[in-house]
């Protein structure tokens, strides 16, 4: 069953070509694969982006809470990025930020987030948690929970869960579904524990798929079994 209201987190390597930090044809590629996923699907979309495609943190030089803002910061940019893409190619969206960024974004207010997202509008979410120590994963939980998501998509380069790194063992095992239990369980590392305690918490499924695959995006929230699902 194809889900109504979806939370997608994107890595910041999702509009990099690995030469550039933001990347013509990869920020296209993206928002081609966006757009034609929600066109299709008719679903409410919320999106959370990561930095790093650019700051990954400088914790032996610059005190952690320090590179955690910067951080921030980069995730502000790369939405902008994202946002200003999506416009040119006919999609509506609105950009919130957990920070004052006046000029930049919106503050973030869960009331016209929510107005927005029913108006149709794809709505993306920059800024992180507004506080340090806390991943993009985290903040993708955390704004999933505050619209009722159903489900959040986490888009990564592989293309489900396994029981080892796919790469480097060769027996890994792919799952093509487990409960949330199951994962703790094993100690797979599907998101940060903070993100996906949250999504066991609120009953948020999580989808981990392979965003590089063209039609993938498309394929999920239409409802198809693509990568590796978690629920309750």
């Amino acid at each position: 069953m194809a889900a109504k209201r979806v939370l997608l987190k994107l890595s910041g390597e999702s509009l990099s070509d690995g030469s550039s930090s933001i990347s013509a044809d990869s920020l296209s590629r993206t928002v081609s694969e966006i757009k034609s996923a929600v066109t299709r699907s008719r679903v409410q979309l919320a999106i959370v982006i990561g930095a790093g495609n650019i700051w990954r943190g400088a914790y032996k030089f610059i005190e952690r809470v320090t590179a955690d803002k910067m951080g921030m910061l980069v995730t502000v940019m790369n939405s902008l990025a994202l946002s200003d893409a999506l416009a040119k190619a006919g999609m509506k969206s609105n950009l919130f930020s957990a920070n004052g960024v006046s000029g930049f974004a919106e503050n973030f207010n869960r009331e016209k987030v929510i107005r927005c997202i029913e108006q149709g509008n794809t709505v993306i979410f920059a800024g992180g948690t507004g506080n340090p120590f806390f991943t993009t994963d985290t903040t993708a939980a955390l704004r999933a929970a505050e619209i009722k998501a159903d489900m959040l998509l986490k888009a990564t380069q592989v293309d489900g869960v396994y029981s080892a790194d796919p790469k480097k063992n060769k027996d890994a095992v792919k799952f093509n579904s487990l409960t949330f239990k199951e994962a703790l369980g094993k100690h797979l590392k599907i998101m940060d524990y903070e993100a996906f305690s949250l999504c066991m918490q609120t009953n948020i499924s999580i989808t981990v798929f392979d965003f590089y695959e063209d039609g993938n995006l498309k394929k999920v929230l239409n409802g198809e079994k693509i990568g590796t699902i978690v629920e309750a």
